[in-house]
C-alpha cells in the first residue's frame, strides 16, 4: 500500500509509548491499555479523551499490522528524505525533504506501489477515492426520571444515505460502473522518471478507477441521497444534562465506498418537581414545621428507584440541615451516588388569633436569643 501523509508526520511508536524494537505482543499490550483508558464509553463527553483514543487507534492500525509496520519502518529509516520526524539539515523551514513538485507521498509513491488510496495525499484530495461520511449531531430531550433510569428511544433525522435505487453504486439499476480504460481501474497513472515514480490521479475518472456511463436517475450518479430516517438510541441510566453520546457508524453516508460517519446525540434533561442532581448525588428539599424541627420527627421521603425511606430528624434540627441516604443516587460505572435531603423550616406568614396567642406564650417561655456578638 502507499505511505500515508501521517506516516511522515507522526511517530506512532511514541504515541503508543513503545520502542520501535518492541515485539508485536508488547505493542498490542500497550495499545489495549491506552484504548481502555481513553475509550469514549469510559469518558462520556470528554472530547480530549476521544481525540486521544482516535490517535492511539490510528497508531495501532499501522504498527499493529506487520505489513504496514514494515513499510512504515522503511519510511522512518529513510530519514529526512522521507519528510518526517524532524527538520532536514540542508533545507530551509521546519519540514523535511522539500519537494517542490508536490506532495512527498507522490514522490515516494513509486517505492510502495503508487499513490492511490493514500489518505490525505494529493490523490485522495484531488481524486474521487473513498470518503468518510460526515459526523452528525442531534438533540434529544428527556424527562428527569427517564434520564435517571435509562431509556431506548428513536430519533428522526434527515441525512445523506446510500441511494435506495442504485444501492449506492451510482449506476442505473441493471448496469454497473465500468473500469476506467485509461488507468485500468487503478485511479492513478504513473510517470516514471529515473529512480522516482510519480503518481497522479487519473484525469479520465478523477481518481475513482471507474466510470459511470449510465447514471442512476435518482441520485444522478452520486450514489447517495438525502432522506429522512429513524435511528434507535439506547440512553444509559444516569445520563446528565448536556452529555454528548457517540453512536459510531450512524452518521452520514460515505462516498465512493467510504465508511459511514458517527452520530453525536446531545441530551437535554428536563427538571423534576421533586428531585435535583449534583454530580452522581440526587437532591431533595423537604419542608418541616418549627415544632417538628424543635421537637424532632420522622420523615418519609420518596426515592427514584420506587421505594420510600424514613429519616429520623433529631430535636433542634436547624433549617438547611442536610441528611444523606446512602446508595439512593445515580448509579455510575465506578460508584453509586447518594440522596441528599435538605430540611427547610417553614415559617407561617399568617396566623389566627389563637395561633398568635400560642406563639406569644411560647416566646415568653423561651429564653431570649443572644445577639451580643453583633456589638450593637
Amino acid at each position: 500500500m502507499a505511505p500515508q501523509r501521517e506516516w511522515f508526520e507522526k511517530d506512532y511508536y511514541k504515541v503508543l509509548g513503545v520502542a520501535d524494537k518492541d515485539e508485536s505482543k508488547e505493542i498490542t499490550r500497550a495499545y489495549r491499555k491506552l484504548a481502555r483508558e481513553f475509550h469514549p464509553d469510559a469518558n462520556p463527553g470528554n472530547d480530549a479523551a476521544e481525540e486521544r483514543f482516535k490517535e492511539v487507534s490510528a497508531a495501532y492500525d499501522v504498527v499493529g499490522d506487520e505489513t504496514k509496520r514494515k513499510e512504515y519502518d522503511e519510511v522512518r529509516h529513510m530519514g529526512p528524505a522521507a519528510g518526517g520526524f524532524g527538520p532536514s539539515r540542508g533545507g530551509p523551514g521546519a519540514g523535511g525533504f522539500n519537494y517542490e513538485g508536490g506532495d512527498i507521498s507522490d514522490l515516494l509513491g513509486g517505492f510502495f506501489g503508487g499513490g492511490r488510496g493514500a489518505r490525505g495525499g494529493r490523490g485522495a484530495q484531488r481524486g474521487r477515492g473513498p470518503q468518510r461520511g460526515a459526523d452528525l449531531e442531534a438533540e434529544l430531550h428527556l424527562p428527569f426520571r427517564e434520564a435517571f433510569a435509562g431509556v431506548t428511544t428513536s430519533l428522526h433525522i434527515t441525512s445523506d444515505m446510500p441511494c435506495e435505487t442504485c444501492r449506492g453504486s451510482g449506476a442505473k439499476p441493471g448496469t454497473a460502473p465500468s473500469a476506467c480504460s485509461r488507468c485500468g481501474g487503478r485511479g492513478a497513472v504513473d510517470d516514471n522518471q529515473g529512480m522516482f515514480s510519480f503518481s497522479t490521479p487519473c484525469a479520465a475518472c478523477g481518481g475513482a478507477g471507474s466510470v459511470i456511463t449510465d447514471p442512476c436517475p435518482t441520485c444522478r450518479g452520486a450514489g447517495i441521497e438525502r432522506r429522512p430516517r429513524e435511528v434507535k438510541v439506547r440512553i444509559p441510566a444516569g445520563v446528565d444534562d448536556g452529555q454528548r453520546i457517540r453512536l459510531k457508524g450512524r452518521g452520514g453516508a460515505g462516498r465512493n465506498g467510504g465508511p459511514i460517519g458517527d452520530l453525536f446525540v446531545i441530551v437535554h434533561v428536563s427538571p423534576d418537581p421533586v428531585f435535583g442532581r449534583s454530580g452522581r448525588n440526587l437532591t431533595m428539599t423537604v419542608p418541616v414545621s418549627f415544632a417538628e424541627a424543635t421537637l424532632g420527627t420522622k420523615l418519609t421521603v420518596p426515592t427514584l428507584d420506587g421505594a420510600n425511606v424514613t429519616l429520623k430528624i433529631p430535636p433542634g434540627t436547624p433549617s438547611g440541615q442536610v441528611f444523606r441516604v446512602k446508595g439512593r443516587g445515580v448509579a455510575e460505572k465506578k460508584a453509586t451516588g447518594d440522596l441528599l435531603v435538605t430540611v427547610q423550616v417553614v415559617v407561617p406568614t399568617t396566623l389566627t388569633d389563637e395561633q398568635r396567642e400560642a406563639v406569644e406564650t411560647l416566646e415568653a417561655a423561651m429564653p431570649a436569643v443572644s445577639r451580643e456578638h453583633l456589638g450593637v
